[in-house]
């Protein structure tokens, strides 16, 4: 499986059979200024419909996944766990879903904007997880010590952080910097995509810092 950073929230993931599916594809929204998604997908992943994860114009007429609960498309099973934008249960910025998926075996899960720490029981339905993609920003999710706690809690063996500020984004959150301050076990690839296998996934948990495709 291979992992692309597009940008923002929003990945290409590329299974071994050649599968590809994209994650938030933001559109044209104020304070970002990443390129268009110029990517073709089987399957679109969108975990709410602000313009900054849902908007672009993705080629090869995907199947657009979305909301809770379980749907399979090209024999991926996509799960949808309702959760929220904010702490006041969606009241300030609506629902969030956070999907988890298996591709190659590799069990993946994007929080989207998860904007609050996750129950006990929101918890148990993400269950294992070995590739976690986490918002580290804060403001508009969940900020870098509670997306700390929330790795702590679901304990991938990969890290992918995402929704910071960077020279494409100036929302005023903060950088992924914050986020890693005082941790081990940091990779931070010249690059914006990385491979990862079962067989090869790290012992102890690591964080893939990739670069902005776009």
């Amino acid at each position: 499986m291979k992992v692309k950073w597009l940008g923002h929230a929003s990945f290409l993931i590329t299974a071994d059979d050649g599968t590809r599916i994209i994650t938030d594809p933001y559109g044209e929204y104020p304070g970002l200024s990443y390129k268009p998604i110029d990517e073709a997908a089987d399957i679109v992943v969108v975990s709410h419909e602000h313009g900054d994860h849902f908007g672009a114009k993705i080629k090869g007429d995907p199947k657009t996944v979305t909301g809770s609960g379980k749907k399979e498309v090209r024999g991926i099973e996509f799960k949808g766990l309702e959760t929220y934008h904010d702490t006041s249960k969606g009241s300030e910025r609506g629902a969030n879903t956070v999907f988890c998926f298996t591709v190659d075996g590799l069990r993946v899960c994007h929080l989207g904007d998860l904007g609050h720490q996750l129950s006990e029981s929101e918890i148990n339905e993400i269950g294992h997880i070995d590739i976690l993609m986490v918002p580290v920003g804060g403001v508009y999710t969940i900020d870098a010590d509670t997306a700390t706690g929330v790795c702590d809690i679901i304990r991938p063996r990969v890290i992918i952080p995402m929704h910071y500020k960077n020279d494409k984004c100036a929302f005023p959150i903060s950088g992924v910097d914050e986020f890693l301050k005082g941790k081990s076990g940091i990779r931070r690839l010249d690059s914006s995509e990385v491979e990862l296998k079962l067989e090869q996934l790290p012992e102890e948990a690591e964080i893939v810092v990739l670069r902005h495709a776009l």
